[in-house]
């Protein structure tokens, strides 16, 4: 049990410290209890604490939009604010399939994600999924949909530093499912830039460019989920900054608030947004929104972090740690049961061979005794996921992979 946090440690009821290996989960990258944000949250409480969503505003709401649209990548001109990653996803499913329609292409209602994918646990996000566990619950989902292979070469990209040389040509599954199903069928393509949640899997070089072309050749929407890349993670404002490629819609949350308060965001671009400005003001725009978008207390609480990463240089930071976060992380190589490392920016994965018949099983192991020895770490699988807040020390990088060290030096 965590009773408290600050900086970039918790503190357990038994009152041990205990390091941040995993910025909360992929959303405290500016580490916890941070003043600003906390002022922020108490001001805005004592000023304004809720306003209804719709056709009513609030000046929060606009000037938390107006300073995400300035940090956003060139292009992405409007907001659609939600209250979390999952809610984000959905919301950009279903942009896209409105916007087809109010463009008189109402046919185009296939959506097409990629296997290990992780898009949150709503029926559209567990659908676009590729995670199958997530899946097997739930029955079929939402029909009309497909997915593209994982990115995933083991055989090809192992203990790769950065994004791995092969694989670019698996974004051509596109073209065959385009010639499948037709791509007057098909309304958007979502990937995340780098697959979190299943373990930290880079794209390969060129990837991400392939899969824009294709798109942009036929008319299929691209939504990048960047509810984990977002806000610093890569050492940039968003992946699409770190890797140069734009799509049309991003879905983001987590480090948009710092993880203190739920609130997730969609980003569009301007083709997007004016397509359902068209009607009478009197009528609605979109038939979708939530009562909790743009919340007051949580605009306030993206303000205030999104000024504090400005104000702490946090993403030139992680740019600047990256290196010796990779060095730290690939000393790993060759010590017992580790098969494979992957890293970029402030992310990495280290995955383990797994114990025959009890799968997962040595990751929840490291899980453990790293949590015993003061280490937060994250495991999906056999694999040891890492991101820690981006206001980490080298110290505290050393600590955190000196002391995988000892534990899987002491592993069956």
């Amino acid at each position: 049990m965590f009773v408290s946090a600050e900086g970039m440690h918790y503190q357990t009821a038994d009152n041990r410290q205990v390091l941040d290996g995993t910025a909360g989960l992929w959303c405290c990258n500016a580490g916890h209890r941070r003043p600003r944000i906390v002022e922020a949250i108490k001001a805005q409480a004592e000023e304004l604490d809720y306003a209804p969503a719709f056709q009513i505003g609030h000046p929060k709401a606009f000037e938390l939009a107006t300073k995400l649209r300035d940090m956003a990548p060139e292009g992405m001109e409007h907001v659609f604010f939600t209250n979390s990653g999952s809610e984000s996803v959905e919301t950009a499913l279903k942009i896209a399939l409105a916007y087809h329609r109010a463009n008189g292409q109402g046919e185009r209602t296939r959506l097409i994600g990629r296997e290990r994918g992780y898009h949150g646990v709503n029926f559209g996000g567990i659908s676009v999924g590729g995670i199958t566990n997530n899946r097997r619950m739930f029955g079929s989902l939402l029909t009309g949909v497909d997915h593209l292979s994982s990115t995933h070469l083991p055989d090809q990209n192992n203990f790769v530093k950065g994004m791995p040389e092969h694989g670019a040509d698996l974004a051509d599954e596109l073209l065959r499912m385009i010639a499948l199903h037709g791509a007057e069928t098909i309304a958007a393509v979502i990937v995340e830039p780098v697959a979190g949640s299943t373990g930290v899997l880079i794209p390969p070089k060129g990837y991400l460019e392939r899969l824009r072309a294709i798109t942009e050749q036929h008319g299929i929407l691209l939504i990048f989920d960047e509810v984990i890349t977002g806000f610093g993670r890569l050492g940039a404002p968003f992946a699409t900054d770190y890797f140069g490629v734009t799509p049309d819609l991003i879905t983001c949350a987590k480090g948009l608030t710092n993880g203190v308060i739920p609130m997730g965001a969609v980003l569009s671009t301007p083709k997007i947004h004016d397509a359902f400005m068209n009607g009478p003001e009197h009528l609605i725009e979109l038939f979708h929104g939530y009562t909790y978008s743009g919340n007051p207390i949580a605009s306030a609480a993206g303000i205030a972090t999104l000024e504090t990463y400005a104000e702490d240089g946090l993403f030139e930071r992680a740019n600047e740690l990256a290196p010796y976060w990779e060095d730290a992380l690939h000393g790993l190589k060759g010590l017992p049961h580790v098969i494979d490392i992957r890293n970029i920016g402030l992310i990495g994965a280290i995955e383990l061979e797994a114990i025959p018949g009890e799968p997962t099983k040595r990751a929840f192991e490291c899980f453990i005794k790293a949590f015993e020895k003061g280490v937060l770490i994250r495991t999906t699988g056999d694999i040891i996921a890492l991101s820690p807040p981006l206001i980490i020390e080298k110290e505290q990088i050393d600590q955190i992979f000196d002391t995988l060290a000892t534990i899987l030096k002491e592993l069956d």
